[in-house]
């Protein structure tokens, strides 16, 4: 069971409700120590006097300001106590404000807020229910560690979230500090409109359970290779950026790569139509009877297995809901190609098991 890191109250109009908060997320990665090559000792860190070299003790160690170069305030712990906010119990909603009026750079840090007893349950679920009833949030700040916050309290399903949100003056302008930006927002064109269709043909529910840290598996497999004296496979370069040139030839490749329509090995094959199927929302046109006439069925022809050509033909999501009815392993980490070579693997492996 996990532990509260902050208890106290939160309040809005004359309604309190004593709450705990909780973490939200956990850190996966994975930590090194530090070594000295060579050799299995530890590298520590120490706190030394720049100057002299000798080592400084922890009671020593006061904080200084630089005003000038080389010219310091000094500022002693207790002065610092003297003026901190101490620590708040409260999270006073002050504002309700349209979630979607919250630019997503304002977030920081996702914690979970439940409530302190059985006893408080009606009153915490009430403010769940209403914060998600009009769609607002609770804005409040409050204090935790000596340092103060500005949240927003918002509702999920069965649970209250906080999330605090940086100062105004913590988030950069954009068109101040980034070096080049387009001077013209894009209008409507062939290239937009075939850009929209990548997008529509790359579309898929949102499932977080499908994405993971690749870096740290990657990590960890070459801890476990290194300890067992295996080599370990350079990861391929990053592709070149697309020339403006080459834009519209790289969208049309990159629509039939991923929803179909795969151009055939060879030079002047012609492009087969791609067939767009509907999403699950019911956006984008579905196939004509026509187009469902000759259309793969996902079984192929008297229920063999779907060859590769037309799996191709389906797109990645379409792929990736096979391969689950088909039970493959990895599939969650698998590109467009990999799942028709996977699927088609699987289709052959079946194939032989029926034969024998």
């Amino acid at each position: 069971m996990a532990r509260a890191i902050w208890t106290g109250v939160i309040t809005f109009g004359l309604v309190t409700v004593p709450v705990g908060l909780f973490t939200a997320t956990e850190d996966h990665t994975v930590h090194f120590h530090q070594l000295q090559r060579g050799t299995a000792d530890r590298v520590r860190n120490k706190r030394v006097n720049e100057r002299t070299g000798e080592d400084v003790d922890t009671k020593d160690i006061v904080k200084g300001y630089e005003v000038e170069r080389g010219e310091y305030v000094v500022v002693e712990p207790d002065e610092l106590e003297e003026i901190a906010p101490g620590r708040s119990r409260t999270v006073d909603i002050t504002d309700f404000v349209e979630l979607a009026e919250i630019a997503p750079v304002y977030f920081a840090r996702t914690y979970y807020v439940a409530p302190r007893g059985e006893q408080y349950l009606k009153v915490y679920e009430l403010l769940r229910a209403a914060l998600e009833r009009t769609g607002r949030v609770g804005i409040a700040t409050f204090v935790m560690r000596g340092r103060q916050y500005l949240t927003a309290l918002r509702a999920e399903e069965r649970v209250l979230v906080l999330q605090t949100l940086h100062w105004a003056d913590e988030v950069r302008d954009p068109g101040a500090e980034l070096p080049e930006l387009p001077a013209e927002r894009a209008g409507a064109g062939k290239e937009l409109d075939m850009a929209a269709q990548l997008i529509d043909t790359l579309s898929a529910p949102w499932d977080p359970a499908r994405y993971h840290d690749t870096y740290q598996e990657k990590v960890r497999e070459l801890v476990r290779a290194k300890a067992e004296g295996q080599e370990v496979a350079a990861t391929e370069e990053a592709p070149e950026a697309t020339n403006v040139l080459d834009l519209m030839t790289a969208l049309q490749s990159s629509i039939d790569r991923a929803g179909g329509g795969a151009r055939e090995e060879g030079r002047g094959a012609p492009k087969e139509k791609h067939l767009r199927t509907p999403s699950k929302d019911g956006r984008g046109r579905g196939p004509s009877k026509e187009e469902r006439r000759r259309a793969p069925s996902p079984r192929g022809d008297r229920g063999r297995a779907a060859t590769k050509g037309e799996l191709r033909r389906l797109s990645k999501a379409e792929l990736y809901r096979r391969a689950t009815d088909q039970g493959v392993e990895g599939r969650s980490r698998m590109s467009r190609d990999e799942l028709v070579e996977a699927l088609a693997g699987a289709g052959r492996r079946r194939k032989k098991t029926a034969a024998a």
